[in-house]
């Protein structure tokens, strides 16, 4: 069911075609395209359009697809903001819109905020009493769920693992048991290992999706068990922006097989104790049975 309707009469909302009017001071996070440029909103063009001063994650970006659009830059203030910055500029933001000025703020590609910069600006710009208004679009994470063919009724975004091993299994492992499809974000370079550290602490054959290079010239869906997903990329060098999409935890009894593996790779790395706790609650099995499983392993 629809959460809402296009109400264009609604008291303070913005027309249906910008007519050239001022913008009422805020913060506009407008959403930028993560692959391909028409994919930009027609709101999203008028507030670039019609903002005071532009702010974007990389301004180079920002004033090419600006430039691609037709959107002339008039002289208009184009700063930076970035992780790096961010909190450092809320004050010279909160300036501009305290005297009547519209601020419009775009990160590299896609939504703010996401894993990407925006937060501390917008919670700034809220705790100052202002108004922060979304022109929403292109978002890898709604993209990637969009076409896993896995459940979208419920579904938990839940950003970039940790680099470190240790603490990207322990991460995962926090995640094995939530009864909702996940949905990560991952690095060309570190995608293999995460997959074999998502095939240990969730197991091989719960069905996941990699969705690579989302709406550019190279897009490319993956989908599959975590373990078939891993052995069809053990060879390959992939590139570009990667969502792992990953289906919700559920209670069917894990196969001997499938124990047996993931004990094997935290054996690796792991103590016998600490890797067999964190494959029994991987698995929700009995603590004692997969200890035994372990000290065997280990023995060999």
């Amino acid at each position: 069911m629809s959460m809402g309707s296009i109400s264009p009469d609604a008291e303070g909302a913005a027309p249906e075609v910008y007519d050239g009017r001022p913008l009422a001071a805020a913060l506009y996070l407008i959403a930028t395209p993560i692959g391909a440029a028409r994919d930009i909103t027609l709101h999203a063009l008028d507030l670039l359009r019609a903002a005071d001063v532009l702010l974007a994650e990389d301004t180079r970006s920002l004033r090419h697809l600006m430039e691609i659009h037709g959107v002339a830059l008039r002289g208009r203030t184009v700063l930076a903001c970035h992780d790096h910055n961010e909190s450092g500029l809320l004050p010279r933001v909160l300036g501009f819109l305290r005297a009547g000025q519209s601020v419009v703020y775009a990160s590299e590609a896609g939504t703010p905020l996401v894993s990407d910069p925006g937060f501390d600006l917008a919670r700034g710009v809220i705790g100052a009493g202002l108004q922060v208004i979304s022109a929403p679009g292109p978002s890898a994470v709604l993209c990637a769920l969009t076409v896993a063919g896995l459940p979208s009724d419920r579904f938990m975004f839940a950003g970039f693992p940790p680099a470190q091993g240790s603490a990207r299994i322990r991460f995962l492992q926090e995640l094995a048991p939530v009864p909702a499809t996940l949905i990560l974000y991952e690095s060309p370079r570190r995608i293999h290992q995460s997959l074999a550290d998502c095939v240990t602490a969730l197991g091989g054959t719960r069905q996941a999706a990699l969705c690579r290079e989302l709406t550019k010239r190279h897009e490319e869906v993956i989908r599959g068990t975590l373990a078939e997903i891993s052995a069809s990329i053990e060879d390959r060098e992939l590139k570009g922006e990667i969502a792992l999409v990953i289906d919700r935890a559920t209670k069917e009894a894990a196969s001997e097989t499938d124990v047996t593996a993931a004990l094997e790779r935290a054996l690796e790395t792991m103590r016998v104790k600490d890797a067999a706790n964190m494959v029994a609650e991987a698995f929700d099995l009995p603590r004692r049975d997969v200890y035994q499983m372990a000290l065997g392993l280990a023995k060999k």
